[in-house]
């Protein structure tokens, strides 16, 4: 998540559209198809401007996913909103998840937000400020990443039936991108510069069921394996149960398909999981793993888990932790349970303090902090592909192909002793492993 700080004020006299964006990925990718349109439309568009103008539109993409992330988002609306009272900006728009799902009573609640609009009403956004939505732009996007890597959406909703997940609530049901518009979208940000793509949807590994019949995501990976200059495929968010194993033989005939998987477990407790709706149990979820593993040896696994969802007992969150140590993820990251209205879980009692919820996320990740270290430390010594994304202090930062964006690992360069351009690619040789980090240097 990001933190908004003060915003400071700047009277240009200048119309624009300021976007603030909230949230996951997925959040992202939607704001920058929404500046795409805009710029296209001659607007002047900025990204998260620290300086804000008192003609200035601004655009809040919110997130509503959990109390966390509902919190920032009204904090934001109520700061912005504020600013527009005082006169300081001109309109203030609202979209993305908060406002799909709780609309009527934000609009009671919050009265000088001009418009309100849901996850699926770009063109309505569009029209609310005197743009049109331009066909003819799919594929075209106002990149907020730096422009070697973006965030690639492949699919839309959702059709599991996840007890505690209220996405289906605000994103509706699966819907997947033709993979014809998806390649022509690939190309367009290959020839921009963009080396890597990060597929994202809420479950990758539905893709393709609505348009051609059959699970397509195989067929999808080779087709953007083909597109020239992206060097990089990495996979978020794929499901367990039914997942697609072919997607496996991609990954090993093609060296620009990272061997990286991004698959959230949420919990390994047959009681949890029966409970949670995944639609797997336990065994199926090791033998998962250990296929995907058989198949895929290099392969990084990382997951994500749930703690003090209801029901859950000293014993259920035991068993989690002994899985957690025995089958030693690459990548792990572990939220406490979020008690959402409208959710089949909202009709179960949520039984598990919140500090109870703390601890044993926290107990979680300090399992997961040694596993990292051992991890790293048997990096040491060996060379890597590394992606330059920034420069920061004294180091240049990049990534392995092991590691997504802002969630997983980095390989630190002593600016001092190395020189690397951001959005190229190096050998590095690692000197030195810490929790999270690495630290090597550039193979002449």
């Amino acid at each position: 998540m990001k933190t908004k700080g003060s915003v400071r004020i700047q009277d240009t006299g200048k119309p624009r559209i300021n976007v603030v964006t909230l949230g996951c990925s997925k959040n992202i990718y939607d704001s920058e198809v929404l500046m795409g349109q805009l710029k296209g439309n001659a607007f002047d568009v900025v990204h998260e401007a620290e300086k804000v103008g008192k003609n200035d539109i601004v655009v809040i993409n919110t997130c509503g996913f959990i109390d966390n992330a509902k919190q920032e988002s009204i904090d934001t609306i109520l700061q912005y909103s504020e600013l527009k009272e005082q006169g300081k900006i001109g309109k203030v728009i609202v979209t993305g998840c908060l406002s799909e799902r709780y609309k009527p009573e934000l609009e009671a609640e919050i009265t000088n937000v001009d418009s309100w609009f849901g996850t699926n009403d770009l063109q309505n956004l569009l029209q609310s400020v005197g743009a049109n939505y331009k066909h003819e732009l799919i594929g075209e996007r106002m990149l907020t990443t730096p422009k070697h890597f973006a965030y690639f959406k492949i699919a839309e909703g959702c059709n599991r039936p996840c007890s505690f997940c209220a996405i289906p609530l605000m994103r509706g049901k699966h819907v997947s991108k033709p993979i014809e518009e998806l390649v022509t979208e690939a190309k367009n940000l290959a020839r921009n510069g963009t080396k890597e793509l990060i597929l994202i949807a809420q479950d990758l590994t539905y893709y393709g069921l609505d348009l051609y019949g059959k699970r397509n995501l195989d067929d999808l990976l080779r087709r953007l394996s083909d597109v020239n200059g992206i060097e990089w495929i990495r996979l978020q968010y794929a499901y367990p149960s039914g997942f697609p194993m072919e997607i496996l033989d991609a990954m090993n005939e093609r060296e620009n398909i990272c061997k990286y998987l991004d698959m959230p477990l949420q919990h390994i407790s047959d009681d949890m999981l029966k409970s949670m709706r995944r639609g797997i149990t336990k065994q199926k979820t090791i033998d998962l793993v250990n296929q995907i593993r058989d198949k895929v040896p290099a392969i990084a696994l990382r997951t994500t888990l749930i703690t003090g969802y209801p029901g859950e007992t000293e014993q259920d969150f035991e068993e989690m932790q002994q899985w957690v140590e025995e089958t030693r993820f690459d990548r792990l990251g572990c939220f406490t349970y979020s008690h959402e209205e409208k959710t089949h879980a909202h009709s179960l009692v949520d039984d598990v303090p919140d500090e109870v919820k703390q601890e044993r996320s926290d107990a979680i990740m300090e399992i997961q902090q040694g596993i990292s270290l051992e991890k790293n430390q048997q990096k040491v010594g060996k060379v890597f592909k590394v992606l330059i994304d920034k420069k920061e202090g004294a180091h240049f930062v990049g990534r392995t192909e092991f590691d997504s964006p802002e969630v997983d690992n980095e390989v630190l360069i002593d600016a001092n002793l190395d020189y690397a351009t951001p959005g190229t690619f190096v050998q590095v040789k690692i000197e030195s492993a810490e929790d999270f980090d690495l630290y090597g240097q550039i193979v002449k």
